[in-house]
């Protein structure tokens, strides 16, 4: 991506109205201002080492880019088989580039947003959404998990706590032991930051006791702190192979691969989030209680998390009264 150097460089504007103590300040704030979530930062960091990559490969610019290079890097990467979201997150990089150094993105060209449009049509698919399991399926998987090693306590609490929360693979990774506060009706955990709440302010969530405990999150999550014995750092931490506990926060990589080890190599990750909204809603909850749990905006969002396989699904045929 640009660097604040070349931010400063194209800035000309800025660095004369600014005084002069002052610029590599509002430098560095515009440029945190234009980056976005820590994943979308390291998404967008590899796409645009690929496509400079490719630019040096056919000895054309990157910064500022043609029309005519972007339209042939994304024309090869639809004819490689690119999904249209990873084509279109690769042109997002490279107008980020752009907006970090000051110079106008090429992707506002006309001719490349109906090359887009005809890609998108041509590819004919849209985002593959990571698909939600079923809450039986769930407890059995839970229930199966082996607790006499510490592994199976954190893989326990961390699943139970990104279903009950909603969570983002990214706000697992981040939780800290600060975040947590328990009391007799729960657990409220406190996010110092996520994909929607990017300025720090404090967003919270409720996890709630399950009767049984071997279902329970809270419960569970008390057990695998014990065995971390500390008040303070990262909830989940990598393990060496003889279940020795590291120091190192757990990846949003790895997340996924549990997720995967236990429910199925057809889900992921977010598979956590997108089953809470799906059973929330079918269990008769309204969009503002997901919302309230989830953080999303809109009621559009809820909708488009729920995963509803089945036309008898959530189908208000069967209240009819008939």
């Amino acid at each position: 991506m640009a660097t604040k150097s070349q931010l400063s460089v194209a800035s000309s504007t800025t660095a004369v109205q600014v005084p002069a103590h002052l610029v590599e300040s509002t430098s560095r704030y515009v440029e945190s201002g234009l980056r976005g979530a820590a994943n979308t930062v390291r998404a967008y960091a590899g796409d645009w080492k690929r496509f400079t990559t490719w630019c040096q490969l056919h000895q054309l610019a990157s910064l500022p880019t043609p029309v005519e290079a972007l339209a042939g890097f994304l024309t090869e990467l639809a004819d490689t088989g690119k999904k249209f979201a990873t084509i279109e997150r690769h042109a997002a990089a490279i107008k980020k580039a752009h907006e970090l150094a000051g110079l106008e993105s090429p992707t506002a060209d006309k001719k490349t947003k109906v090359l887009l449009k005809g890609i998108a049509r041509e590819i004919k698919t849209r985002q593959k959404q990571a698909p939600a399991f079923t809450l039986d399926n769930f407890k059995r998987t839970i229930r199966s998990i082996d607790v006499s090693v510490p592994a199976g306590l954190r893989n326990r609490a961390l699943l139970l706590l990104g279903f009950t929360g909603a969570f983002r693979r990214s706000e697992l990774e981040a939780l800290n032991i600060e975040d947590l506060a328990f009391d007799e009706d729960g657990l409220v955990v406190t996010l110092q930051q996520s994909k929607t709440n990017q300025l720090g302010q404090a967003e919270e969530k409720a996890i709630f006791y399950s009767p049984d405990s071997a279902l329970c999150p809270i419960r569970s999550l008390q057990a695998w702190l014990k065995v971390l014995s500390r008040t303070e750092g990262p909830v989940f931490v990598s393990m060496r192979k003889n279940n020795q506990l590291t120091t190192r926060r757990m990846t949003t990589k790895y997340t996924n691969l549990i997720v995967q080890q236990y429910l199925g190599s057809q889900f992921t990750a977010h598979s956590l989030r997108a089953s809470f909204v799906t059973v929330s809603k079918l269990n008769g909850a309204d969009d503002s209680k997901v919302m309230n749990q989830t953080k999303h905006k809109t009621s559009a969002m809820i909708r488009r998390y729920t995963r509803l396989d089945n036309v008898r699904q959530h189908n208000s045929a069967k209240e009819l009264g008939l």
